[in-house]
């Protein structure tokens, strides 16, 4: 079953159970989702790595806002931003300890042959790769840049 069909299925018992947060969370998720699909050079049907980038693109716009929410004492709509966040990760892939991250990069290093924080793009690019999904980019450039310090 496609992303988008368990979005549906999970929009329609959002709605039976009045859970207002959920359905705006999902009805994002689909719009995003679909606009995606319909985006110039992308075929009809999404790749589940393509999926994941959305998800991802979501989440961090979500949490982008709820961060500028907390600055501006807006509780309200800081709330708003959470609630949709919790939901939209649900549909991510499970996300990697910072431990896992770490063990990832350090094989990256050897391999890439880096050795200074020149090298940074390269093993940045590569880890980016390989943990598609499964780290928040942000995680992976401070883990790359301690490690190569």
């Amino acid at each position: 079953m496609s992303l988008i069909e368990t979005i549906d299925q999970d929009i329609k018992k959002a709605m039976l159970a009045k859970q207002e947060a959920n359905l705006r969370a999902l009805r994002a998720v689909k719009a995003a989702l679909l606009l995606a699909r319909t985006e110039k050079g992308a075929s009809d049907v999404l790749t589940e790595e393509a999926e994941i980038k959305v998800l991802q693109k979501l989440v961090k716009q979500r949490k982008e806002s709820s961060d500028i929410y907390k600055a501006q004492n807006r509780e309200d709509l800081y709330k708003i931003e959470m609630e949709e966040l919790e939901v939209i990760e649900l549909y991510l892939p499970k996300q990697m300890d910072i431990a896992d991250i770490e063990r990832v990069v350090k094989q990256l290093i050897i391999s890439t042959g880096a050795a200074s924080v020149k090298d940074m793009g390269k093993v940045i690019g590569a880890a980016n790769k390989e943990l598609a999904g499964k780290a928040d980019g942000k995680t992976i450039s401070e883990v790359v840049k301690r490690l190569l310090s």
